[in-house]
């Protein structure tokens, strides 16, 4: 079964966060944008994958479409873990991680939708199986900066039924008014986005233990800096988490091997796809070092982590969050419900988009590789 076409689209969805944008990592997200990738084989047979994302979307679509797609052409879609071998080694001279290894990502999502449509199974049972319907999700809420907003969202997701929720705020304030509107029973984690050099970021660990945090993610600049982070663990109170800016398999092995992380946080839309996630649950597990991926998206990406989630640990979380999409292409089927989303059941992924709310929102022209 041959690659015979792959087509990207770049969708731009406006949405509401509930309070006024803030800037996170230096960036505004006035949409959510999403690049979604079609990829057709010769029998028919049609998978979708996601490429990381947001602000760097046009980059990705361009790397996919001059370099990383092309190569794919012709190829066989069954053979999933050769290809990718194949695939990381020829492209490895553009970089290890970036708008390259993104769009790489975003085939290799579609190749086991396609592997799993192929054989009339859902992902997750590709994956190993699951013994759940439904995940359990975590809020993830994006800046606020303001204290008093801060707290009534965290209670807005709390009566939702969340019992997990993740800020991504600086100010000590801001965490300790989460804390007091989430109350003592919710799990509360927050994702700075590698704001501070090793000695700030061990302070600002103690200033946040006032709210009992279950994680802290990503304190230190620059995230390679493994052996800093190592020190900040070392000195924590707090669970310390990262891994959605780590370049694959070997990056996360140094974190490991370094001690720098209780948990891990890889991205299958930035990381190289399904077939590394897996491999990277797996090293985890040996390491002893708690699975919780990243997934900060609204497209296949976010489908696939469900099925990676489904078929790992009963305490491994689903990141989901908070923006309330305009419309979404895959309908409804990533929103939480009393804090659980349902794992799809149909071959594959699980769900197709719509393709009328792609066309609505979808930004240019179709990148088409035959």
């Amino acid at each position: 079964m041959k690659i015979k076409r792959i087509q990207a689209h770049y969708v731009r969805i406006p949405f509401d966060m509930g309070a006024p944008l803030q800037d996170i990592g230096g960036l505004r997200f006035p949409s959510m944008d999403h690049l979604l990738v079609e990829v057709t084989t010769d029998t028919g047979l049609t998978g979708w994958g996601e490429g990381f994302g947001h602000n760097i979307i046009p980059a990705t679509q361009a790397a996919l479409a001059c370099y990383v797609a092309p190569w794919f052409i012709g190829k066989d879609a069954t053979d999933i873990e050769g290809l990718h071998r194949q695939a990381a080694q020829a492209f490895h001279i553009f970089g290890r991680n970036g708008p390259v290894v993104y769009a790489h990502s975003a085939i290799d999502i579609a190749l086991w939708d396609i592997a799993g449509k192929r054989a009339g199974l859902p992902l997750y049972q590709l994956l190993g199986g699951a013994s759940r319907t439904h995940v359990r999700a975590y809020a993830s809420l994006l800046r606020y900066s303001k204290a008093e907003t801060v707290g009534r969202i965290c209670a807005e997701r709390v009566r939702q039924g969340f019992e997990h929720i993740k800020l991504h705020e600086h100010a000590t304030a801001a965490v300790i008014a989460a804390r007091d509107g989430a109350g003592p029973d919710t799990a509360l984690m927050n994702d700075v986005n590698c704001p501070w050099p090793v000695h700030d970021a061990i302070e600002m660990e103690r200033a946040y233990r006032k709210a009992n945090l279950y994680w802290l993610e990503e304190p230190v600049w620059p995230p390679e800096d493994h052996s800093g982070l190592a020190q900040v663990r070392s000195r924590a109170q707090t669970l310390i988490a990262a891994g959605e800016n780590a370049a694959g398999l070997h990056d996360f092995r140094d974190l490991f091997e370094k001690g720098a992380i209780d948990i891990a946080q890889p991205s299958v839309t930035k990381v190289g796809g399904v077939t590394v996630m897996r491999k990277i649950a797996a090293l985890a597990e040996a390491h002893a070092i708690k699975f919780i991926p990243h997934c900060a998206y609204f497209g296949p990406g976010n489908l696939a982590s469900i099925h990676i989630v489904a078929s790992h640990g009963p305490d491994t979380l689903l990141e989901n969050i908070y923006a309330n999409l305009e419309a979404n292409p895959f309908g409804d089927a990533m929103q939480a419900r009393n804090g659980m989303v349902a794992v799809p059941q149909s071959a594959g992924l699980g769900v197709e988009p719509d393709m009328a709310v792609v066309a609505k929102y979808r930004q240019g022209p179709v990148s088409d590789v035959k």
